[in-house]
């Protein structure tokens, strides 16, 4: 195994990976909270996570790659405020909160595939490991970190003193900024909860378990104050996490990933309660892509740029276009996303697939572009740089062209590319198949002009004709 140095939030440097056990990696990502359909910018992670994934199995380690999906608890003010995410999907789309929650798994699922984002090794959902929460939570109950409000338990974080060691803001900068803004009955504004009562605005929350971790949801619901007195609730988002993790991965595991914004809230909660829970370090190396902006700005609902993979294949974009336009920039580094760039993206995806796909039958890769390929993705995944390898392999006449097949087909095991992919046939209505078969018959006679004009008015429907030797070959626009 070659010398993988990764970028470690937690230390601000890169480090050498030394997994715990010996070829095996183990790896969390933070997966969807599955109220809503995802959006490129969630994929962005998960496309980070995936070609991390890839990139140590290219270097022989076994992968053991833990995906948590989160079905209950995420409330909208992604701490202690507000409505959970998934009962307010509920009341949006009217269906129940149980359906929201599978009905955009399965979408996430799909989504996954059509990006060739490799299957998660463990794919556990928050609603099916509440009672390992709640050991987690009594644990920490037990050592004294927790205390009890009326609307539930919280995490005291005065009592974790190395609380904000990973945003690098110290527990005193956290507690003096928020004293101020204490409004409830937190003894910090930094708290969380670890389990929040069926009381207040979470009185009628559709999911509910007792403390035990029986599910009581179909349960005839018990006034406010009996809920409280018996602690029927449901879990806090953070938890989750930390509970599910070590269940799949052990109370220390080698990485955990993320987007940025996990920094600061979620993923320094994780730390003071994995950590307080069992006395151990929980993560060896953090790891965090940065944000994805759409035209230089923001991406958000209320800017209409919120698009999903539907969006970008109703606009005839393969999804995989995307993955390609992901790997030209550093997961570390904002990348902008302009229906331009995905353009050129596909394009250059396009040729190199006719590149490879030209190719006789495989032999065996070259060497030394393996070794180049392979020290660019043990430079912290350089991504833009592996890809400009693969390119330099196809661009090269002084190889052999089954040596040139056989190492961009290497490549592509790390890229996901799907470089042996036959292109889509394009689907023509009625109107678009009578114009080609006009402009075949102008050809035939030579009518170049009305040919021309013909292709010209394809064009504005958005179907480019490439006339060939074998006859018109029909391609969407980009």
């Amino acid at each position: 195994m070659s010398n993988i140095r990764l970028y470690n939030t937690f230390t601000r440097s890169k480090e050498n990976l030394s997994p715990i056990e010996e070829g095996v990696a183990r790896i969390y990502s933070c997966g969807p909270t599955v109220y809503a359909s995802p959006h490129i910018g969630n994929f962005r992670a998960f496309l980070f996570a995936d070609i991390l994934r890839r990139s140590l199995e290219f270097f022989g380690l076994k992968v053991i790659h833990v995906m948590n999906v989160t079905d209950v608890g995420h409330l909208v003010g992604d701490s202690n405020a507000g409505e959970d995410k998934l009962e307010k999907g509920a009341k949006i789309t009217g269906k129940t909160v149980w359906e929201v929650a599978r009905g955009y798994e399965d979408e996430f699922k799909r989504d996954l595939l059509e990006l060739n984002i490799e299957k998660a090794t463990y794919f556990p959902r928050a609603t099916e490991h509440i009672v390992e929460q709640l050991e987690m939570i009594k644990t920490l109950t037990a050592k004294g970190f927790t205390y009890e409000t009326s609307d539930g338990i919280y995490y005291d974080v005065s009592k974790f003193a190395d609380y904000g060691k990973l945003s690098g803001q110290s527990l005193e900068d956290k507690i003096a900024g928020a004293r101020v803004e204490v409004k409830d009955e937190k003894r910090n504004q930094a708290d969380f909860a670890l389990w929040k009562f069926c009381v207040g605005e979470n009185a009628n929350h559709t999911m509910r378990w007792d403390f035990s971790g029986k599910d009581v949801s179909s349960e005839a619901h018990l006034s406010e104050e009996e809920n409280k007195e018996k602690k029927i609730g449901f879990p806090g988002w953070h938890i989750e996490c930390s509970a599910m993790g070590m269940k799949y991965l052990g109370e220390t595991f080698d990485i955990h990933t993320g987007g940025v914004d996990h920094i600061p809230v979620h993923h320094e909660n994780e730390i003071a309660q994995s950590e307080a829970a069992t006395g151990k370090k929980f993560v060896n190396i953090w790891m965090h892509n940065e944000f994805l902006a759409v035209d230089g700005g923001k991406m958000s609902k209320s800017l209409g740029n919120l698009y999903t993979l539907e969006d970008l294949k109703k606009k005839g974009f393969e999804p995989l276009s995307f993955r390609y336009l992901t790997l030209l920039t550093h997961y570390r580094k904002k990348l902008d996303f302009t229906w331009e760039a995905l353009k050129a993206a596909t394009s250059a995806l396009q040729n190199l697939r006719e590149i490879y796909q030209t190719l006789p039958d495989a032999e065996i890769p070259l060497a030394s572009a393996v070794k180049e390929f392979g020290e660019a993705l043990a430079d912290d995944l350089n991504t833009a740089k592996a890809l400009a390898v693969a390119w330099e392999i196809a661009k090269n006449e002084n190889i052999t062209p089954g040596m040139k097949k056989a190492t961009l087909a290497k490549f592509d095991e790390v890229l996901g590319l799907e470089l042996d992919k036959a292109a889509e046939a394009v689907e023509l209505n009625e109107s678009q198949k009578k114009l080609l078969v006009e402009r075949e018959t102008a050809r035939k006679n030579k009518e170049w002009q009305k040919s021309d004009a013909l292709r010209d008015e394809l064009a504005q429907l958005g179907i480019e004709v490439e006339d060939t030797s074998e006859g018109q070959i029909v391609k969407r626009k980009l």
